[in-house]
């Protein structure tokens, strides 16, 4: 089931393929991305799925990390939100995570932690307890006290937090931006299935430098 489809010496060019095969469902949705209404959201970044000791290892999303640095930076030198969700279980609040997957990610273990380098003093992180983003957090308030209408949707996994969240974003009414390049999961198939989907009905497909350089355009 795992691949490592993503490396970093293959991560440009194999994520502009991916994003032509979704270009004619981008053409249909001229929206512009407005860089003073947008936060950057990214997704369960934790030791867990990046560390190679752990089961739940995702090979590509290495490839990604020095993309979303560089998407951190400059959303926090243009003061706009950066927001890192933290996934963590207890058998209370598990849900039917605990029957699917068997083993939860709990506070007490070190592998819950967010990378190094990743963590920011001037992000803000919230602890999730499912797929999406949204379900019983403040993100929401958070970002419509900071008047957001748009967020771009990066980290792990791309078929599961990060598509259920950009699904979640799209129903409550935010405009959603999806790097291609700023998401991973444990094989090919699932990435660009997410990707085209996605597309069809509920993101916005771009790369992370195209995010990048309009943020350094902007007021």
């Amino acid at each position: 089931m795992k691949e490592c489809y993503f490396t970093l010496e293959t991560v440009h060019e194999k994520s502009q393929e991916m994003l032509q095969r979704s270009m004619k469902y981008r053409k249909r949705h001229e929206i512009d991305f407005e860089a003073e209404h947008s936060a950057l959201l990214i997704l369960d970044m934790q030791r867990y799925f990046l560390d190679r000791s752990s089961h739940a290892y995702i090979p590509s999303a290495q490839a990604v990390i020095p993309r979303l640095k560089n998407l951190i930076n400059v959303f926090l030198k243009k003061k706009l939100p950066v927001i890192l969700t933290r996934h963590l279980n207890t058998y209370e609040d598990a849900n039917l995570m605990a029957k699917w997957w068997k083993e939860l990610i709990t506070e007490k273990n070190p592998l819950s932690e967010i990378i190094l380098e990743l963590r920011h003093p001037n992000a803000l992180v919230i602890n999730k307890t499912q797929y999406d983003a949204f379900y019983k957090t403040p993100l929401e308030n958070l970002l419509k006290e900071r008047e957001i209408t748009q967020i771009v949707v990066t980290g792990v996994m791309t078929h599961l937090c990060c598509e259920t969240t950009a699904r979640s974003a799209f129903v409550k009414g935010f405009t959603v931006f999806f790097p291609v390049d700023g998401t991973a999961t444990y094989n090919e198939k699932f990435h660009q299935a997410t990707i085209l989907s996605l597309s069809h009905g509920f993101a916005i497909p771009v790369l992370c430098e195209e995010i990048q350089e309009a943020l350094e355009k902007s007021e």
